[in-house]
């Protein structure tokens, strides 16, 4: 805070230094800001001029600073191809979301340095860089281009004397699909708690759907058809044999 202070009015904390403070990466050195407009060089301070619109901009425990996938952005311009993987990683397990994601940051600046880098990344890892909203969005669409009953997305449900949330629900058919991102749902704690959820919904007559981007991506028309299955059938028909 002393750094961004000091570097005057419009000031934000960048870089790696941003990045540490979102948690994307750890370790410490010297303040990193960005700035409009010219600045006298402090010591104990990186001063970068340049200007941050305001939806590339965060806050964080009152500490001005980049946006999520502004900082990314910024920090393949300058980091480790190993670092900039780490961030990404970081920002989708701790579902860092924003109202634009990294994607839409290169399309704004495609020429950007460290841009082709972060492409590679992306295209390498599909989930990298989604936003909750465009994950959502994608389904979304799908469910009403196909003439689906529209879900309840993030509805608060209590199973058991427990709360949850899940990503999309239809409660006449006490149906849930749940849009699963690998990075989150790929930890140890993910794992042990998806199952005792599905576990205890299931026990309730709940049916329980998981989807990743990456399916939804690829076989959008699939994904979607068995969604309209699931909504079909109110009782098991299959024997076990």
């Amino acid at each position: 805070m002393a750094a961004v202070l000091a570097c005057g009015p419009g000031a934000l904390l960048s870089h790696m230094s941003a990045a540490q403070c979102w948690g994307l990466l750890s370790g410490a050195g010297r303040s990193e800001v960005i700035r409009p407009g010219k600045f006298r060089q402090r010591r104990g301070i990186i001063a970068r001029f340049g200007s941050v619109p305001a939806d590339e901009r965060g806050v964080v425990d009152g500490m001005p600073l980049t946006s999520v996938p502004r900082t990314i952005l910024d920090l393949a311009a300058i980091g480790t191809k190993r670092q900039v993987k780490r961030a990404l990683h970081e920002a989708e397990v701790q579902q860092l979301t924003d109202y634009l994601s990294v994607p839409d940051l290169l399309q704004r600046y495609p020429r950007r340095p460290g841009a082709k880098m972060l492409r590679d990344l992306l295209d390498q890892g599909a989930e990298a860089g989604t936003t909750v909203n465009d994950f959502e969005d994608v389904f979304a669409d799908l469910v009403e281009q196909r003439g689906l009953p529209e879900p309840r997305f993030n509805a608060d449900l209590a199973v058991a004397g427990r709360f949850f949330r899940p990503d999309c629900l239809w409660p006449d058919e006490k149906l849930i699909v749940e849009l699963d991102s690998r990075a989150v749902h790929a930890t140890r704690r993910a794992f042990e708690s998806d199952r005792e959820r599905d576990r205890l919904l299931a026990a309730d007559g709940w049916r329980v759907i998981r989807v990743t981007w990456t399916q939804l991506r690829a076989e959008p028309e699939v994904v979607v058809a068995d969604v309209e299955r699931a909504l079909r059938v109110t009782k098991p028909a299959s024997r076990v044999i």
